[in-house]
Order: structure tokens, then sequence, then C-alpha cells
């Protein structure tokens, strides 16, 4: 747990110095941080994640590497929908509806057509990786 968050406390800490752009692991992609709240603990959180831009929505994917257990972010999520995002230098109030059914098989497909690691988090897991859909609060 101390690795995990030692290294998203650094991919936090380069992103916010360089405008959104990471390298590693995540150079290129579209990444943004999600502040959330801790489902039990009410604390705030904040997650490095890839998304998807859809529209005016941000989809984001609680696949967790394959793992067979979703990401605390997704519970925070479902237990506190109103969160905000960064993306670069904004700041967006946004509110989390989960994906479901047909729809998000084709997003869910869309991210891993152009993110192949996302196919084989999938392969790894039998549990459907949520799909979730931020929606700006204008």
């Amino acid at each position: 747990m101390a690795d995990t968050s030692d290294f998203n406390q650094r991919i936090i800490a380069e992103f916010r110095e360089n405008h959104g752009k990471v390298g590693g692991p995540f150079e290129g992609a579209p990444l943004l941080l999600l502040h959330s709240t801790g489902a039990r603990s009410g604390a705030p959180r904040v997650n490095p994640m890839m998304y998807l831009r859809d529209g005016e929505r941000y989809l984001v994917f609680a696949s967790k590497a394959g793992s067979d257990h979703n990401p605390d972010w997704f519970w925070n999520l479902r237990a506190h929908p109103d969160a905000r995002i960064e993306l670069g230098d904004r700041t967006l109030d946004v509110h989390a509806v989960e994906l479901t059914g047909a729809e998000r098989d084709e997003k869910y497909r869309t991210q891993a057509g152009l993110y192949p690691g996302f196919a084989d988090y999938e392969r790894k897991t039998e549990r459907v990786i949520p799909v979730v859909a931020l929606v700006p609060a204008w």
C-alpha cells in the first residue's frame, strides 16, 4: 500500500508541476486527478488516473490493473458521487455516474482499443470492470 501511495504522490506532484503532463507509464496518456471523499473515513483523497473524453464527460475505468477488487476510489464515488477533477491547470466539479450494460461495454472496448493494457486488465479478472462517467456540474 505504501508503494502505491508513494507512486501516486510522485505522479500527482509531476502532474501539477508540468500542467497535467507526466512521464513514465502515463507518458502521452490523458491523465486527470480525481478528488473524492473517503467512503468510510470521509477524508479527502486524490488519485491520478487515465480517462477517456466522451463529449463533455470524462470516463474513468476502475481496472485496478486487473485486480479482483475494485479500487477504493470507485467505492468513494459510489458513496459520495460529487467530486472534483484536475485537468492540466483546470479544476472542475463533477458528478459520478456508473455506466451499465451496452454503454459500459462499448466505452470499455473503446478504451481497450486505444490502450491495450485495459484489455489485459479485463482478461486478468472475472469481475466486470466498472466504467464511471464524470459529468461536469455546470
